[in-house]
């Protein structure tokens, strides 16, 4: 009986309605937005995931679109018409070769420890390296694994996925991609595969970057897990 009173009291809005709402949302959102977040601020009742659903289908093909990322949601541009906001972008900064393998090697072999990083990249990482990624907010500490030391792994998060309009990291393009685009050079993988999978912890990494590396040599002391 009880129940029957709360549906009456609080009946939800047409469905119609509720893809309204979301737009909204989103369009005044400058970041992704969760379906529980929805949930929290549309009507008691309402069906955030049927109304982003409805959302999703009715801005296919238009100039923008509803896009996934991570679990949360966004409106975005549509990718083919991203010359079109060239002149609007500002470019704050500039990663260094270093910064930019840390994020590479993170985003391809997450969790991923600080020792882990520097194994693979063959020199120690600075401190500032990491915090750089921190403060850009393109990785985050992931769970510490359970080995001796418990040391933090790294992960990287949505507002990555984000900015390079990606879904997940399952959607980061493999060696033959990188090497279509001309990021790499297109010769077999040393292992005699076509270089389909996802960076393997090999030179193909080095050929993603030719600015002068900025950290210590190898020979050095890596600093100590924290």
């Amino acid at each position: 009986m009880a129940d029957t009173q709360e549906e009456s009291l609080f009946e939800a809005p047409p469905l119609a309605e509720q893809e309204r709402m979301v737009e909204a949302i989103l369009f005044a959102s400058a970041e992704p937005v969760s379906l529980l977040e929805l949930a929290k601020r549309m009507p008691h009742g309402s069906s955030p995931s049927e109304a982003v659903d409805l959302l999703r289908r009715r801005y296919e093909g238009r100039g923008v679109n509803v896009v996934k990322v991570g679990q949360s949601f966004a409106i975005r541009t549509a990718a083919d018409l991203g010359f079109l906001m060239q002149r609007e972008t500002v470019e704050t900064r500039k990663l260094s070769r270093a910064a930019i393998e840390t994020l590479a090697i993170i985003a391809y072999h997450q969790p991923v420890t600080r020792a882990e990083i520097e194994e693979i990249r063959g020199v120690a990482v600075s401190r500032g390296t990491i915090d750089q990624l921190l403060e850009l907010e393109w990785i985050r500490l992931g769970r510490r694994r359970q080995t001796p030391g418990r040391p933090v792994t790294f992960i990287v998060t949505e507002q990555f996925l984000d900015h390079f309009g990606l879904e997940s990291a399952r959607d980061l393009p493999g060696v033959k991609e990188l090497r279509a685009a001309g990021l790499l050079e297109s010769r077999p993988a040393p292992d005699g595969t076509d270089g389909s999978g996802p960076l393997e912890k090999n030179e193909d990494q080095d050929e993603l970057f030719d600015e002068d590396d900025q950290e210590e040599d190898a020979t050095q002391q890596p600093e100590e897990e924290q």
